[in-house]
Formats: structure tokens, C-alpha cells, sequence
């Protein structure tokens, strides 16, 4: 019997706690789908979420994150166009000047007010659960 399983995957919302208002790092994708996104990729086989998250963060904008919470599971079948992927969310808290590596071909740090529409994959979902979250402390709701 051959098994089709979603590939994991894990998003990373990384705060810059050393800016005004904690603005958030998204990058501008390299590869398609073409776009902005949460910084994140694939989980290595033998990688913990936890790893994974935290070593995406340091591929993609350069800079060490620490890991406050896992904030969500994303896995709606049509999340990603490449393939059924389900994402592992995280909230991290980072200081520094992030700089666009690896899978980025730029960044950008934004508050709510200022995140560009041309967002990949569900991010504009993550994002508005996270904003809500943030300024009510309500978790997303289970559908």
C-alpha cells in the first residue's frame, strides 16, 4: 500500500522586539509561487518543528529567533499550489537587522496597517488570525 501523507512544513512570525510596535519580518519569495510570505519551509526528515522553525529563521532573514509559542496548524489541502503541505505556526521574538538569505530575494518589516497584498500561500490568513490574536487574545477558531 502506497501512502500519500501532507509534507510538514512550519511558518515562522518573527517580532522584532528591539523596533517600535514589534513589526514583523515577511520575505519576498525567490522561488514560486512568487510573492511575500511568513518566513518558513520544510520540515528535515529527523527535525524536530521546534528545529526546523528555528533554523528556517536563520536561512531566510539571518537572524537567531526565540521560539515563544506554537501558535496554529494550517493544513488546508490547497494551502500550498506546489502540494499538500500542513504548517506549524510559530510566534518568535528576534533582535537585530534581519538581512534576505537563502529562499529570500528580499524582505521587509511591517506593522498590520502596511503588509503588501500580493501574500503566498495562506498567509494572509495566518497573518489576520495573528493580528486578532494579538490584539484580543482570541485564538483562531477550529472549522
Amino acid at each position: 500500500m502506497t501512502y500519500r501523507n501532507p509534507t510538514p512544513t512550519v511558518d515562522i512570525i518573527i517580532e522584532l522586539i528591539d523596533q517600535p510596535h514589534r513589526p514583523i519580518i515577511l520575505i519576498e519569495r525567490k522561488n514560486p509561487p512568487l510573492g511575500w510570505a511568513i518566513p518558513g519551509g520544510f520540515v528535515d526528515y529527523g527535525e524536530s518543528v521546534e528545529t526546523a522553525a528555528v533554523r528556517e529563521a536563520q536561512e531566510e532573514v539571518n537572524l537567531q529567533v526565540e521560539l515563544i509559542e506554537q501558535f496554529q496548524v494550517y493544513s488546508d489541502p490547497n494551502r500550498d499550489p506546489r502540494k499538500h503541505t500542513l504548517s506549524v505556526v510559530f510566534i518568535a521574538t528576534a533582535r537585530g537587522e534581519p538581512q534576505a538569505a537563502d529562499d529570500a530575494e528580499n524582505l521587509g518589516i511591517f506593522q498590520a496597517w502596511d503588509v503588501p497584498a500580493n501574500l503566498c500561500f495562506d498567509h494572509d490568513k495566518i497573518l489576520r488570525d495573528y493580528w486578532h490574536y494579538r490584539h484580543y487574545g482570541l485564538r483562531p477558531r477550529l472549522s
